[in-house]
């Protein structure tokens, strides 16, 4: 297969990063647009280009799925970008908030001999700033069993340890609740009224957060 371009490329990520966050088969055209902050119409011309090299699974007004193919040139470029996140936080002091734009840009680098040795300088990490899972070069993905915090136990201890949402604005509004990657917290309370949640952090302070942060924080069991 061609090498692919870097706007196909962001097509097999948004469909496989959406179909991630999902209960259901398959991604819809308006899912793929809203993703890629564009129109209808011009996510359907992409989504025949990428059907006509086999990287998905496409018939019109039916949703998409990625063919083992695209999966796995998805999965590529995923592991650079996740990669490059974790570099760029680790080595470069760089915040979780900015090294999501950076990232962007280094991802499509073609180079399979610099990602590998990218890979063996970070030692090989499982998870990037955020709590991704970083794929192998085999497409392999590290386990993670996690759930959103309003899903989680009342009264029973959980630590943070990945993130949904990964923009600049949400991330700096968890800086500002001093809350990251391996706080440990506690859902004391959901409110029925607007399924907010009462949270007590390990160093005992307790806050409210939004429905909205609550689904986008991902917990695992805590001692």
């Amino acid at each position: 297969m061609s090498a692919l371009t870097y706007t196909e490329e962001n097509y097999l990520k948004a469909i496989y990063s959406i179909q991630a966050l999902s209960d259901t088969k398959g991604v819809s055209v308006n899912e793929i647009a809203e993703r890629m902050h564009t129109k209808p119409g011009t996510v359907t011309d992409m989504l025949r280009k990428l059907s006509e090299k086999a990287l998905i699974h496409y018939e019109k007004y039916k949703k998409v799925d990625l063919s083992p193919t695209g999966q796995s040139a998805a999965l590529s470029v995923l592991r650079k970008h996740r990669l490059w996140e974790t570099f760029l936080y680790n080595k470069l002091d760089f915040q979780w908030d900015e090294v999501h734009e950076v990232a962007e840009q280094l991802e499509h680098i073609q180079s399979q001999k610099l990602i590998d040795s990218l890979d063996e300088f970070l030692g090989f990490p499982e998870f990037d700033p955020h709590g991704d899972p970083i794929p192998k070069s085999n497409g392999e993905l590290p386990k993670s069993a996690t759930i959103p915090l309003i899903e989680a136990e009342a009264g029973k201890k959980c630590k943070l340890v990945a993130v949904r949402d990964t923009s600049s604005a949400f991330l700096q509004q968890l800086e500002k609740l001093q809350l990251k990657i391996g706080s440990v917290l506690t859902l004391t309370e959901v409110m029925p009224y607007d399924n907010s949640v009462m949270v007590t952090s390990g160093k005992g302070n307790s806050f409210l957060l939004s429905e909205k942060i609550a689904r986008n924080l991902l917990v695992a069991p805590s001692k």
